[in-house]
Parts: C-alpha cells; sequence; structure tokens
C-alpha cells in the first residue's frame, strides 16, 4: 500500500525533519517494521554500563535514548488515536527532557527496555494499520499546532531515524 506524504501545514516546522527523514517514495509502515532490527542491533552486543554512557556531559544515556524513543511513540500514537476518531480536543505537547529525567532508565536493564520497546512498536503497527485513508487525513492540534494522522504516521519513524543517526555518530565511536 503506497502512503502519500504529509502536506505542508500538516504538522508544525520542527517535524517536518523527522518527515524528511523518511525517503520520498518509502512508507513508513515498512520503516516502522524494519527498524526494530536496527535498535535491536545497536544493544545487541553492549553491556549495561555501556548503554549507561552519554557521549558528553548532560547528554542522554543510550538507555535513556531507548526509553525516550518508547515514550515519544506512545505520546505520537496517542494523539494518533485520539485524531482518527474524531477528538477535536486541543492535546497538550510534553517536556521530553523531564520525562528522561524521571524514567529510571539507567536501572533498567537493556533486556527489559527492549522488551518495552517491541510492545510499543507492535501496537502502533497495529494501530496504523486499522486506519482508513480518511483517518489518515483526519486533523487535531497538538503542541500548539497542527498535525495530521498521516503526519504523525511519518514522524514516528523519522524521530527514530533521527535518534539512530545520533546513536551511529556519537554513541558507538566512543563505545
Amino acid at each position: 500500500m503506497s502512503i502519500t506524504r504529509p502536506a505542508e501545514g500538516d504538522f508544525l516546522p520542527y517535524a517536518g525533519g523527522y518527515i524528511n527523514q523518511i525517503p520520498i517514495e518509502a512508507n513508513p509502515l515498512d520503516a516502522l517494521r524494519s527498524q526494530p532490527a536496527e535498535i535491536h542491533a545497536v544493544f545487541a552486543n553492549l553491556k549495561e554500563e555501556q548503554a549507561e554512557k552519554a557521549y558528553a556531559e548532560g547528554k542522554w544515556t543510550l538507555k535513556e535514548m531507548l526509553l525516550h524513543q518508547i515514550d515519544s511513540e506512545r505520546v505520537f500514537a496517542y494523539r494518533a488515536l485520539r485524531f482518527a476518531r474524531a477528538d477535536a480536543q486541543d492535546l497538550p505537547g510534553f517536556e521530553q527532557d523531564d520525562y528522561v529525567a524521571n524514567s529510571g532508565a539507567n536501572a533498567r536493564a537493556i533486556a527489559s527496555l527492549l522488551a518495552e520497546y517491541d510492545a510499543t512498536r507492535a501496537a502502533t503497527l497495529a494501530l496504523f494499520g486499522s486506519f482508513t485513508e480518511e483517518q489518515l487525513n483526519r486533523r487535531g492540534t497538538a503542541n500548539g499546532g497542527p498535525v495530521t494522522v498521516r503526519a504523525l504516521l511519518f514522524i514516528i519513524p523519522g524521530h527514530e531515524q533521527h535518534h539512530l543517526t545520533i546513536i551511529r555518530e556519537r554513541y558507538l565511536p566512543i563505545l
């Protein structure tokens, strides 16, 4: 199934950076299906202590980044569900740094985080796989601006791709 990209005005400008992480002709559902293998490959040979290391002072550890991915995906999927069901209420943003600071990610085992990631991704795929074309085109307001369900479908894997690039460029070289 081919899924058209969201149009300008279907998302806040910052989200364009995430949407553009998905190649023009790519299906965002395929990206959602393939990314878990990349995430698992990153953590496959890491010791717990390595995953608790940040690449610089004040930056998140790999465990914190993974839990940030999980939290963000849940928030974006929740927004998509609400808007797909024609819920017109404005939804607030969330402060990612507060979420990470209160996550307890570094106290958890890599296996536990990966299991939660896999469960979250399975739920996201089931949710977006259930939407009709009409539901993908529905829109709402989140974080003070417009967003369509279609845009959220691109934002989730695009956000993860953004973080996978950071992992490859900044974390893996120091491990």
